[in-house]
């Protein structure tokens, strides 16, 4: 075996704990997966072990309070080390146990609160904060300003969840966090931070609070036990509430590059033993979750710097999981160890994927946020959109079947393909139909813009995946109700999609007036004043696609606000979105009618019943879709085993299209 990527595959240490290749797994949020006393879960454990399976060199774990006292969640919402001791170890004592048998190592993340960005609906008490600041979620929430004493306490409770780290097995713990404006980060930055004591005042007082933390550990644990930093470059923070785009000229109001490597150099002489680092807070949060819009590896130009100024190991993430980018960033000298996280979520498998030169097979991820974070908004447990199983992978894994049957597969969009691949997995003999000439569906047109390409990359790893399996694939052929029965199946999934919905507007029928999917096909070309009907996702990517070509784009949306029809579109991903529109220069009106479409453009009706015009040389409709289930009703009283998937159920994203051929093909 030839490996192709050698620098991520050669071993590093921190401290003195040497792990077996570059790679490791980011921390993030086991969202739902606690138990009642705040311990690690059987679902936690078997997905840490998947991950550990697939052959990750290092482990760093959710989030996992220090306390519970002070900052007081509701039972369940995030892991906590100190609440039932003995049953953490227990628990988490079983989870190093099996991942330590695959040459794995695991750090846990320990936090010491969230302070004004905790979600009130998580909290049993009123927020708490370095000093009386507004709640970032409920603005309307002043949080209460935390005493001296108690934070005392809380590097006491830090010093003790180490150790029962320690005795559970872990092979270090990861403060969490010098990052994202989390509880301790709050105290570091100026912003957030006016108090008058010992933790308050200059940069060096202001670090008071970390740097207590390190030392209290050490003491209580010996100095050979490796303390990771979770550490923000820059925090993006343009104003309270108010994130920085990248390549955007504003004055930082959080914490720049040159306090922080200026923070870097006295952190590292209080004792950390390495720095795993990012950029963003909430103000910020596309950049501390890097959505579809942000580039592939947006932290490097700040790791890059911070390694100039520190000698412990640096570990960066922020969508690295594009195997030739994250060996180049260790060859360029970006960072010494690559973190990926979705990626992680996507394809537990990843790094014995690259290993192996199988890079092609890796499932990507899509940058949506729908399945991890998304799902945390929604009050569901942590999966993934691409990933079904994620989170739940014992008990909703993929095993043969007793018996092999013939599945027809009737659609090629993600919901057929997903259906076809589990189907094949389980062993049956699946043949999947496709009208048009290639697959993938709505995503075909999804992928055009620049931004999207990682939805191209899931077609193609589809359509890898789909030949290996030897499903045959029938393309340019509209199946009948007739031809169904001819070929008699076992089992028929329709997964007919949905077409474009057209609404009753006079003059829609003019040249002019096309919709998103055909304008992103190349079926259409826009012209140099472009009206949006639907400010859905769709709609608002589509203006901002256009934006960027140099068009003058302006979208109507009858509702109050962009992207708040239907399922919610991830906090991260919205907020970068209407940033993005604004900078390059895409105007909306909302509470807003489309009455007509003229020969000059649009008339307008308002909410108070106000009529304007407004030119345009094109109108796209991005209204939503219809779904297509003729076929399915021509054939539900006559076919047994027929299943409705996907748009042609009800249409909806690219998770409920996945999640329902996963679940569809798992069945049969």
């Amino acid at each position: 075996m030839v490996v192709a990527y050698t620098r991520l595959f050669e071993p590093i240490k921190i401290g003195k704990v040497e792990i077996k290749n570059k790679i490791a797994m980011a921390p993030m949020g086991v969202l739902g997966l606690a138990t009642q006393d705040g311990c690690f879960s059987k679902r936690v454990v078997d997905y840490y072990v998947e991950r550990a399976k697939g052959g990750t060199g290092l482990i760093i774990t959710s989030v996992t309070k220090v306390d519970n006292e002070i900052e007081r969640f509701k039972a369940g919402a995030v892991p906590v080390a100190t609440v039932n001791p003995l049953h953490f170890i227990a628990t988490a004592g079983e989870l190093t146990e099996r991942v330590h048998a695959y040459g794995t190592k695991i750090f846990l993340q320990l936090g010491m609160g969230f302070g004004r960005v905790a979600a009130p609906i998580l909290l049993e008490s009123q927020p708490v904060a370095p000093s009386a600041i507004p709640n970032f979620w409920d603005p309307s929430i002043t949080c209460r300003e935390l005493t001296t004493a108690e934070v005392e306490t809380l590097v006491q409770r830090a010093s003790e969840a180490a150790e029962i780290a320690v005795e559970a097995g872990f092979d270090g713990v990861e403060i969490h966090a010098m990052h994202e404006g989390y509880l301790l980060d709050q105290f570091t930055i100026a912003l957030f931070n006016r108090r008058g004591d010992k933790y308050g005042g200059a940069l060096e007082d202001r670090l008071t609070f970390p740097i207590e933390i390190v030392r209290a550990i050490k003491d209580r644990v010996g100095k050979d036990f490796p303390v990771v930093l979770r550490f923000s470059i820059k925090n993006y923070i343009k104003d309270w509430r108010q994130g920085g785009l990248p390549g955007e000229n504003f004055q930082e109001k959080g914490r720049d590059v040159e306090e922080a490597l200026a923070a870097a150099k006295i952190l590292e002489g209080a004792g950390y033993d390495g720095f795993d680092a990012d950029a963003g807070s909430y103000d910020a949060w596309y950049w501390a979750h890097p959505p579809v819009y942000q580039k592939h590896g947006c932290y490097l130009p700040l790791t890059q710097r911070l390694k100039e100024v520190v000698k412990v190991p640096v570990i960066v993430a922020g969508r690295l999981e594009i195997p030739e980018l994250a060996e180049e960033a260790l060859v360029k000298g970006q960072a010494d160890m690559i973190a990926i996280g979705r990626g992680l979520l996507t394809d537990p498998y990843w790094v014995n994927k690259v290993m192996t030169g199988r890079s092609k097979n890796i499932r990507p991820c899509i940058g949506c946020h729908d399945g991890c974070l998304g799902r945390g908004f929604l009050g569901r447990p942590l999966s993934c959109t691409v990933n079904p199983a994620c989170g739940r992978e014992e008990e909703y894994a993929i095993d043969r079947a007793p018996e092999a049957k013939q599945v027809m597969v009737i659609g090629g969009g993600v919901a057929g393909m997903e259906a076809a691949r589990v189907a094949a997995l389980r062993g049956h003999r699946v043949s999947l139909y496709e009208k048009s000439d290639r697959l993938g569906g709505h995503v075909v047109e999804a992928a055009v813009p620049d931004f999207k390409a990682d939805d191209g990359r899931l077609l193609e790893w589809y359509k890898t995946e789909l030949g290996e399996l030897q499903v045959e694939i029938h393309l340019n052929q509209e199946v009948t109700p007739d031809f169904v029965q001819q070929q008699n199946p076992d089992a028929v999934i329709v997964a007919t999609g949905s077409t474009p919905a057209i609404p009753d507007i006079a003059g829609i029928n003019k040249d002019k007036v096309t919709t998103v999917s055909d304008l992103l096909l190349g079926k259409k070309q826009a012209g140099g004043r472009v009206v949006i009907i639907g400010g859905g996702l769709a709609g608002c990517e589509t203006a901002l696609w256009l934006a960027q070509q140099g068009k003058d784009v302006t979208i109507i949306e009858i509702l109050d606000d962009l992207m708040r029809a239907g399922i919610p579109v991830p906090y991260m991903n919205r907020m970068m979105l209407l940033d993005l529109l604004k900078m390059n220069g895409v105007k909306w009106l909302t509470e807003t009618s489309v009455l007509e479409v003229t020969d000059d453009g649009v008339t307008l009706i308002s909410k108070t019943y106000q009529r304007s015009t407004l030119p345009a040389d094109t109108v796209i409709l991005a209204v939503g879709f219809a779904a297509d289930q003729r076929l399915y009703n021509a054939l539900r009283d006559k076919i047994p085993n027929l299943y409705l998937i996907g748009d042609s159920r009800e249409p909806r994203n690219i998770l409920a299209a996945i999640w329902e051929g996963y679940e569809v093909g798992r069945g049969i």
